[in-house]
């Protein structure tokens, strides 16, 4: 979720929090600067709060969520591992013995002109063969299978038919009719098919690990105030709403609750992407795995289970990667009707020879059917392009998590941007710099940067940053004093300067431009007072910073004809301003967390393709609902784990890459399946005699030299893959 920069500063102060047994050393809890102050009740800190509130009444009850169903979830990179280990060994080892049977097999010798005969070589060719077809082959038998029972085929029971047809046939020539065998296409279908498949999973990561991650950020134990006050520590699955906990500082929060005691800063940022703490006081919400800062804070237990944020989160992500993950690659759509062809005209030419009253020759000619509608293109025409491209998208910085949405990213007609961390650093920085007439930009700078120093703010970093930008000296400070709820002041060099919030300028009734105020609190940013023995020396506007790479490839984006619109949680103020400076076709503010999946569905409507790039986990459900999921490589674990497409490089430009390389990708896919499937289309009638009166015939030895060639062909194309 984007954040307003003013939201650090949740009730409109600037407020210096002082540790104790650390002299000198300072909280620095600044608060939102408004020109309109006493009536802010909107303000975007309580906003980000009430919208908490708001998601409590949400009602999410009718997800049947549970966490540990969701454990298991977690080995799928294991498991995906452990499957490209057992095609590899299954590629070696029936490679291995498919060298003996291409040897022993009559085509083969035929075809280079020699002959190996000996005692019971027919039986050692079935031999070896039945070894290859139920070794080598039991990925694609089982997984024709799941293609059967779901209804849907595709590569697997492509592939499965082609290798029982010819397995059986050959068996049956082997002992039962005469005929010529298939045990030499058998081996090198299953050995090619191995290969290919190896190939494509060690191109692409496993299996999405998003439920995982977000299951860890759980806290698993508890500290519960019991009906004495005592403190007892108990699992936080016992924990039932009503129940109150007490979060010591730098604890995750166990639950979704209410705060009733204490004020502390949490750290939503493993929740909500954002990187600047929230300031947190009794009456207000804290969301269950957000980590509690300096602060001692007693929370009333609200949620538990399934009605948690969290357990929403995961929920969302479940439901829209299920919903993703029904989707079709090229090869597999190109397989399924590869399928339907090879079963019609296998059963249309078995019908017409068998007519002829030569069953065998009729089978004979059914069998070489089937098996050339399988080419072991096809099982290579994918996967080689998959692993060039991805060998591409790695030096390019793009990490490829899932084929099948990156296969389509060229179709994009939407892309959503979150802000803060991906249109913006995520970090403040000084956008202006207003001294008084008699003070200079830089000594107005370097009062801040003297008093702000010791701060760990994220303004008072900004100011820091800024200073040592541009290489300024620090004056010397003493008597560190902390101004509640109005700011900080120190005496610096015997004079005694603040730096302070609007509201604490109106207190004192210091007067300042409050023109030029309001310009920049239009533009949401927010602007602190630097004040020398009660003398306005000047304002500093800070804000967060867009990447210098956001305005370009907006603008390109633009040029492709692809509308940019950016999500955000910051109130329409910083928002649009944000979507003005960049040129941006659409700006949806004030959105909650777990909303954005919501609006992406939205977007998605009138068959629009969406790509969406964030890095928070709030942008979890939003990136599994998109059609294409980008996150930021400097993002979360969350978000890296659902996305399609992972930038590692973190720069939004590299956007331009992705669909680039998408299209170029999709032209060389579509290009070797066209081949392949071209071979089919010229093969298959004269393998079922179409033209045997012409004396023109697929035999196998023929088939197999067309295979091989057509094999080659693909892989030369896949390798001239290549983006500008």
């Amino acid at each position: 979720m984007g954040k307003n920069d003013n939201e650090s500063h949740q009730q409109h102060e600037h407020n210096h929090i002082n540790h104790s047994g650390h002299e000198g050393h300072h909280d620095h809890n600044h608060m939102n600067h408004s020109n309109h102050e006493m009536n802010q009740n909107h303000d975007h800190g309580h906003l980000k709060d009430e919208g908490h509130e708001t998601h409590q009444h949400h009602n999410h009850r009718e997800m049947n969520h549970d966490h540990k169903g969701h454990r298991g979830h977690g080995g799928h990179a294991g498991h995906h591992a452990h499957m490209i280990a057992d095609f590899k060994k299954r590629f070696w080892v029936s490679l291995i013995f498919a060298i003996p049977i291409s040897i022993l097999s009559s085509m083969i010798q035929m075809l280079f002109g020699y002959e190996i005969h000996f005692s019971g070589d027919s039986f050692v060719l079935f031999i070896l063969s039945t070894f290859v077809f139920f070794y080598g082959g039991k990925p694609f038998l089982q997984g024709a299978w799941d293609e059967l029972k779901a209804r849907a085929p595709g590569m697997m029971m492509l592939i499965s038919l082609a290798i029982i047809t010819a397995y059986v046939y050959s068996t049956l020539t082997t002992f039962f009719i005469e005929g010529s065998d298939f045990f030499f296409e058998l081996a090198t279908l299953i050995v090619i098919m191995l290969l290919g498949h190896w190939i494509e999973m060690k191109s692409i990561m496993g299996a999405s690990k998003a439920l995982e991650e977000l299951i860890k950020l759980m806290p698993k134990e508890a500290h519960k105030i019991d009906a004495h006050g005592n403190i007892v520590e108990v699992s936080v699955e016992d924990l039932q709403p009503g129940d109150q906990t007490l979060v010591k500082s730098g604890e995750k929060v166990p639950l979704d609750g209410t705060i009733f005691e204490g004020e502390s800063t949490i750290d939503e940022s493993m929740l909500t992407g954002e990187s600047v703490p929230i300031e947190k006081k009794p009456g207000m919400e804290a969301i269950g795995g957000s980590v509690n800062g300096s602060g001692v804070l007693k929370i009333t237990v609200n949620k538990t289970g399934n009605d948690t944020y969290l357990s929403q989160v995961i929920q969302l992500v479940s439901e829209a990667e299920n919903t993703k993950s029904k989707a079709q690659g090229y090869a597999d759509i190109a397989a399924k009707w590869l399928f339907y062809v090879a079963v019609v005209c296998g059963i249309i030419t078995l019908a017409y020879w068998v007519t002829t009253g030569d069953f065998e020759f009729a089978l004979e000619r059914m069998v070489t059917v089937l098996i050339i509608a399988c080419p072991h293109a096809l099982g290579l025409a994918g996967p080689l392009v998959i692993s060039r491209s991805t060998s591409i998208a790695a030096k390019k910085g793009l990490l490829i998590r899932n084929r099948i949405a990156f296969e389509s990213a060229y179709k994009v007609d939407r892309v959503v941007f979150d802000k803060t961390g991906t249109l913006t650093e995520g970090n403040f920085g000084v956008t202006d710099v207003y001294p008084v007439e008699t003070v200079g930009e830089e000594e107005l700078l370097k009062l801040a940067y003297s008093v702000e120093i010791q701060s760990d703010h994220p303004i008072a970093k900004g100011i820091v940053k800024e200073g040592k930008d541009r290489n300024l000296e620090m004056y010397d400070v003493k008597d560190y004093q902390n101004l509640t709820g109005k700011g900080l002041t120190a005496n610096v060099n015997g004079a005694e300067v603040s730096v302070i919030s609007p509201g604490a300028m109106k207190a004192n009734n210091i007067s300042f431009d409050e023109k030029t105020y309001e310009k920049l609190a239009a533009q949401g940013k927010t602007v602190v007072f630097v004040v020398k023995d009660d003398i306005l020396q000047g304002m500093i506007a800070l804000a967060d910073i867009i990447r210098k790479s956001s305005y370009q490839v907006i603008k390109e984006l633009r040029e492709l004809g692809i509308e940019t619109v950016m999500m955000t949680g910051d109130n329409s103020r910083v928002a649009n301003y944000v979507g003005e400076q960049l040129g941006l076709s659409k700006v949806i503010a004030e959105v909650l967390p777990h909303e954005k999946s919501k609006y992406v569905k939205e977007l998605k409507q009138g068959g629009k393709k969406v790509a969406m790039i964030g890095d928070g986990i709030n942008d979890a459900p939003a990136l599994a609902e998109s059609d294409l999921g980008i996150a930021i490589g400097a993002g979360t674990d969350v978000a890296i784990e659902t996305a399609d497409v992972v930038l590692v490089n973190s720069n939004p430009n590299d956007i331009l890459n992705i669909l680039k390389l998408s299209k170029a990708t999709s032209r060389k896919m579509f290009q070797n399946l066209v081949w392949a499937a071209g071979y089919n289309i010229f093969a298959i009638p004269l393998a079922a005699g179409v033209l045997i009166g012409l004396g023109i015939v697929i035999t196998p030895a023929i088939g197999a030299v067309i295979m091989s060639l057509s094999t080659i062909i693909c892989a030369i194309n896949a390798q001239l893959l290549k983006i500008d």
